[in-house]
């Protein structure tokens, strides 16, 4: 086994337990010299009947079906519903019958000639496709060779072309003083495209269909993937009336494939019913879904007492109602509910973040008589409620910055320095001296995502069209306007979306009530 030769190779060398797991597929395809095994389960945790006697057959086509014994092979052991191969070879390739009772099931086996320079064929592979710079996942797993004591994955996390090639694992088993391995080898693929998971499009439980006796019935087995998934019907008894269609494909939109395997079923009698029929899809990559069918006779299933389903439509109707409420409710008071949240989690957004601020304050810097009311919110209004009373740190530049200096960087590195960026926006806001407030604002929250915007409209303004047009990818519920004397007290609606837009924070506030700042004139600005 040359193994060196490979332009790249995965091994991985783990001991596995001999809990086996379902054979899902009726034609299967395994490596010579390696173990395999064979296991018949219903996948619907059916009681079988535990008096039955399990019998295993071959039928290798010239000899027709010959029944396996004890004496048959030492290298072929058989123990209730499991077949195992130690080691599988050319010639055990055929068809195998399980049969317990009146239960049958067949599968196919070929077994590929193993390459004697190689540790794998490249006809026994698992192609693994990954676009370029997303997640590449080898999982090592062997279906046909026993459920692992611990599953093995290698992962990188952005994929490079580099990165194609063979990855192979080998799994050792011991049997009777003897060691045994089994292979799986994936071929990985890296190009511009991403992987499609088959899944099916019902849920993946147990579908009671209730049917007439005599009557055609068609079990329809569909599923969302890739171009190259395939489904197969795993059934529990095959009888001569029930035939498989050939299965179709259909393109969406999307770009997605829906693949679509019709199990036909005619005139359904006695043992057709009662039996799981199982639709089994899996990806070129080795992916694996099902789901599962059952018939039932209609007589079989009672019809629900009236006053059970009066009971229970009044039930999900009131169910119904009250959801509904409460959703109503949420959305309504989401504000409140988000803040009684933070206050009962004692939630707190600053303490690693390494900012300085709460939130740097943009106003309009001139305290001119048309500006004076704009000018007293933002420098005594939001302070003395955010800060005094609600514990927050602002930054406002005619009180926390030293005049002198260039103004330019030291708004710059402030605004840096912030967690928020309050806006009071009014129809004299914008100017030149705080056109670049703004600007640098917009370029921290839509460029480099350090810093949140909220715009509060101090007065109402009907043109925006002053205003950067990047404004307008700013959410709009973001937007606050100030009502005067409504939006005063600290409990109105106002003060709440604003705490709710500020970052959660577990400051006592302040309770002493400094004087008011005066309005003056920066001789920097």
């Amino acid at each position: 086994m040359h193994c060196g030769q490979l332009p790249l190779t995965f091994l991985v060398l783990i001991f596995v337990s001999t809990s086996e797991t379902c054979s899902l597929l009726d034609n299967i395809f395994v490596l010579e010299g390696e173990h395999f095994y064979l296991k018949y389960c219903s996948l619907n945790d059916e009681h079988e009947n535990e008096t039955a006697t399990i019998k295993w057959f071959k039928d290798t086509g010239s000899q027709g079906r010959v029944e396996l014994s004890s004496n048959s092979s030492s290298r072929i052991t058989f123990h209730d519903y499991v077949l195992d191969f130690w080691p599988v070879e050319l010639d055990d390739s055929g068809s195998y019958f399980f049969q317990m009772g009146n239960t049958t099931f067949k599968w196919k086996l070929t077994v590929i000639k193993r390459n004697k320079h190689s540790c794998f064929s490249k006809n026994h592979v698992i192609s693994l496709n990954v676009s370029v710079k997303h997640l590449l996942n080898v999982n090592c797993e062997n279906h046909f060779s026993g459920k692992l004591v611990n599953r093995i994955t290698w992962y990188k996390k952005n994929a490079d072309f580099k990165d194609q090639g063979y990855y192979t694992c080998m799994f050792l088993f011991h049997h009777n003083g003897k060691l045994f391995n089994a292979t799986v080898t994936h071929n990985v693929t890296v190009g511009d495209y991403n992987k499609i998971t088959p899944t099916l499009l019902e849920p993946r439980v147990t579908t009671s269909v209730r049917v007439e006796l005599g009557k055609d019935i068609q079990l329809n087995c569909s599923a969302t993937g890739d171009e190259k998934d395939r489904i197969d019907w795993y059934i529990g008894n095959r009888s001569r009336n029930v035939h498989e269609e050939e299965q179709t494909k259909i393109k969406t939109p999307e770009g997605k494939w829906i693949t679509s395997k019709i199990l036909r079923i005619e005139n359904v009698n006695e043992e057709n019913l009662n039996f799981p029929y199982n639709c089994v899809v899996q990806s070129y990559s080795g992916y694996q879904d099902f789901k599962s069918f059952r018939l039932l006779k209609k007589e079989d299933l009672d019809d629900i007492p009236g006053h059970v389903f009066t009971r229970g439509m009044i039930a999900a109707v009131s169910i119904s109602v009250v959801v509904v409420c409460l959703v109503i409710v949420g959305v309504i008071y989401r504000v409140d509910l988000a803040l009684f949240y933070r206050h009962f989690m004692g939630r707190d957004e600053t303490l690693t973040d390494g900012k300085t601020y709460d939130a740097f304050v943009s106003y309009l810097k001139e305290c001119r008589p048309e500006s004076g009311e704009e000018h007293t919110f933002a420098v005594e209004t939001l302070p003395r409620v955010l800060e005094k009373h609600f514990g927050y740190k602002l930054c406002i530049f005619e009180r926390d910055v030293v005049p002198g200096g260039a103004v330019v960087d030291e708004i710059h590195s402030l605004i840096e320095k912030s967690r928020r960026l309050i806006i009071v926006l009014s129809k004299s806001y914008m100017s030149n001296e705080v056109r670049y407030e703004l600007e640098s604002g917009l370029h921290e929250a839509l460029v480099e995502r350090k810093i949140k915007i909220i715009l509060i409209e101090f007065t109402p303004v009907s043109d925006f069209t002053v205003l950067p047009q990047s404004l307008k990818l700013l959410k709009s519920h973001r937007v606050l306007k100030w009502k005067a004397d409504k939006s005063l007290p600290h409990n109105s609606r106002f003060w709440k979306n604003l705490l709710y837009l500020m970052p959660a924070k577990t400051v006592k506030p302040y309770r002493d009530e400094s004087e008011v700042l005066p309005c003056f004139h920066s001789p920097d600005l």
